[in-house]
């Protein structure tokens, strides 16, 4: 068994324009998602977002706009994932971060972990990611940036 926490961050990266950046996972091809990734140590979980940022993105969140979006949510892990948790852990807390970028830019993807990066429009990308918690984020984006 593995040894993540099951406490995680969902970066949402997106323009004020609405578009959202969605990177597919190299361990299941076709899956689709925003930057996520477990806390790490006793981190703050907006020290979890800027560092799973970098990460998996190679930005830098501090020289963008990151906000905490105050939303947590709590589901079951998918049983294909379960064995990078410590025995019996089947459900993982979920905090919802954004990050604002100026404009849509490429992004260097994780090696190993995700094969290739995508912008959408806002409507799309919810459509397409895997994680309902990640959909329903992004479904979140014209109340947060006031489109219509």
């Amino acid at each position: 068994m593995g040894t993540k926490q099951p406490v995680s961050v969902l970066v949402v990266i997106h323009t004020a324009a609405g578009e959202v950046l969605l990177i597919e996972r190299a361990d299941k091809p076709g899956y689709w998602q925003s930057v996520t990734g477990s806390r790490e140590g006793d981190e703050s979980l907006l020290d979890t977002a800027r560092r799973e940022v970098a990460e998996e993105t190679g930005l830098d969140a501090g020289l963008h706009t990151l906000s905490d979006w105050q939303l947590h949510n709590r589901y079951e892990i998918y049983p294909h994932w379960r064995h990078r948790y410590p025995a019996g852990v089947t459900h993982n807390d979920e905090h919802v971060f954004g990050l604002q970028l100026d404009r849509p830019q490429s992004v260097q993807l994780a090696p190993g972990e995700h094969l290739a990066q995508q912008w959408l429009p806002w409507q799309q990308a919810a459509e397409l990611v895997f994680s309902p918690s990640n959909a329903a984020a992004i479904r979140l984006l014209p109340a947060r940036l006031g489109l219509k």
